[in-house]
């Protein structure tokens, strides 16, 4: 018997599980794709089925794959930026209207890592992507326009060329033993500098012949301290340059401060990631700009009285720069003393 201040509680009748309806039964299964690239191969793998094969890295392989996957209408198809060679396939998915999305391969490895798969070959690699796709859902981005590709060419062949150029003036430096040798290098330097003055003419014709870009570039060159350099690599490899916040344009350079605080540790902000490229440019025209742009340059100088490192103080220069060229694009007024992110 229960006490006199105990409730009996009555019990509820439970509500009966419903058949699915129709609606609920007719309802599409999304299927997801993850395609490894590799030089001679595409490991194809979907999700949720589990299926899988592989078809040859050519033109009659993508027409192959091209033809199965408009059978199986995917939601999202996801590959690796793997150094181009993926650029066949996402050419010829975006061409057949298949949503596609080219990732970072780290954050997909970080994703296998998270999920305990730690093997790794091309089908495991496939399967993974599929996964990937399903879980994360990257958004596709539409292929770039041919001009567009081609200044990005020009871009990266540009740095490759100052690079090896550096290279060799470092080697011939060292004051080699062997005359021969400082010949050889010499003449590489000549070779090397004749590539640069092509590709420098070749970026001329690119840039200027097109209205839009000519336009940026105006822009961008207004501001003391940016010159060619940076702004083609701007309009080339961050073409989001404009349509962006100041934090998220930020965070895609890699010019970010990121949080390094675990518990009661607080560690020093640093930044990493991003596109390495652009941020290693912008530093160099944030040196530059710390001395000749008057806005940069008063900046610099208070957090360099305030007691901030002395790199610390040009990475907050360039972060204040690519706000400021952020702001400039987007609102497509040329550079004022005044102009702030």
């Amino acid at each position: 018997m229960p006490g006199p201040r105990a409730r009996i509680r009555k019990e509820e009748p439970r509500p009966s599980r419903q058949p699915p309806t129709a609606k609920e039964e007719r309802r599409p299964v999304e299927i997801f794709v993850g395609i490894d690239v590799s030089k001679a191969v595409l490991d194809v793998a979907v999700a949720p089925a589990g299926e899988s094969w592989s078809v040859p890295n050519s033109v009659e392989g993508m027409q192959q794959l091209v033809e199965r996957l408009r059978e199986l209408s995917p939601t999202l198809v996801v590959l690796e930026a793997t150094g181009g060679l993926e650029r066949r396939a996402v050419a010829g998915l975006a061409a057949a209207a298949v949503p596609v999305a080219a990732v970072n391969p780290r954050q997909v490895r970080d994703f296998a890592k998270a999920m305990g798969r730690l093997a790794k070959t091309d089908a495991i690699d496939a399967a993974v992507l599929a996964l990937f796709a399903e879980r994360i859902r990257p958004q596709p981005r539409p292929v770039r326009a041919a001009e567009a590709q081609e200044l990005e060419a020009l871009v990266v062949r540009r740095r490759l060329v100052v690079d090896t150029m550096t290279a060799e003036k470092n080697r011939l430096s060292a004051a080699p033993p062997s005359k021969r040798v400082r010949t050889a290098i010499g003449k590489t330097i000549k070779w090397l500098q004749a590539q640069l003055e092509e590709i420098d003419s070749d970026l001329d014709k690119t840039v200027r012949g097109s209205p839009a870009w000519r336009e940026k570039e105006d822009l961008l060159r207004s501001v003391p301290g940016v010159g060619k350099v940076l702004s083609r690599t701007l309009l080339s490899l961050a073409p989001e340059l404009g349509t962006l916040g100041r934090k998220q344009i930020a965070a895609l350079v890699g010019g970010a401060p990121l949080y390094r605080d675990s518990g009661t540790q607080r560690g020093r902000r640093c930044i990493w990631g991003g596109r390495a490229h652009v941020r290693a440019v912008l530093y160099m025209s944030a040196l530059v700009a710390a001395r000749c742009n008057p806005s940069i340059r008063a900046f610099h100088q208070r957090l360099v009285a305030a007691g901030k490192l002395p790199k610390v103080a040009i990475v907050a220069c360039m972060h204040k720069l690519l706000s400021i060229l952020n702001a400039m694009i987007r609102s497509k007024s040329p550079w004022a003393p005044e102009v702030t992110a």
